[in-house]
């Protein structure tokens, strides 16, 4: 029993070192934290952000307007050249291409005006073709026309004349056989035979009458 009283109190002892410990530990760890803490708001009251530090404030405005200069130079000497230079080459480029443009328009204008101008001259070449074939043709009927009607006129004089002929032959007949039948009749009428002449000129008196 003696034994077991000594386990036991040896384990209360140990326990309570134990717990001991613990609060030391617990009491050290929240004394570090707090030395932090101070530390750190020490340092943030003594350290504020640069642009908002008074006493630089000067400096750091010379450096801007320095920095400012630099880039305005840089820009201006450098950057600017090279986009006026793109700039211009490009409107060289929109510059040349309008020229190109007009250029084309120009030639086609004035293709299509000579193609109008041939045209009109065509047309006009083949109108006078037209008269002047009209003419020729106009002429050549017109000379067939006078050459037909000449023609038309000799064989119609021919036929006249061959139509006088025949009537004077036909007339020269019917004359003959007239007065050979007057001259019958008289003779059967009368007994005798008469003269001639007589005969004649009493056809002819009847033919004319």
């Amino acid at each position: 029993m003696a034994e077991s009283h000594m386990a036991e109190s040896h384990m209360a002892e140990s326990h309570m070192a134990e717990s001991h410990m613990a609060e030391s530990h617990m009491a050290e760890s929240h004394g570090e934290a707090k030395g932090t803490t101070a530390h750190t708001e020490a340092e943030s009251g003594k350290h504020t952000f640069p642009p908002f530090q008074k006493d630089t404030f000067a400096s750091q405005l010379v450096s801007l307007v320095i920095a400012f200069v630099a880039l305005y130079l840089i820009v201006s000497r450098i950057a600017l050249p090279r986009v006026g230079s793109v700039l211009d080459a490009r409107q060289g480029a929109i510059d040349g291409d309008l020229a190109a443009a007009q250029k084309l328009k120009d030639e086609s204008e004035a293709a299509l005006k000579a193609y109008e101008s041939e045209l009109a001259a065509a047309r006009s070449r083949a109108q006078a073709i037209g008269a002047e074939t009209r003419e020729k043709l106009n002429a050549a009927s017109e000379a067939e026309r006078k050459t037909l009607e000449d023609r038309l006129a000799a064989k119609l004089a021919e036929a006249e004349k061959a139509i006088a002929a025949t009537r004077a032959t036909a007339m020269g007949n019917v004359r003959g056989i007239a007065a050979d039948a007057a001259a019958a009749i008289v003779q059967q009428l009368t007994g005798l035979a008469p003269n001639a002449k007589t005969v004649n000129k009493a056809v002819d008196a009847s033919l004319k009458g």
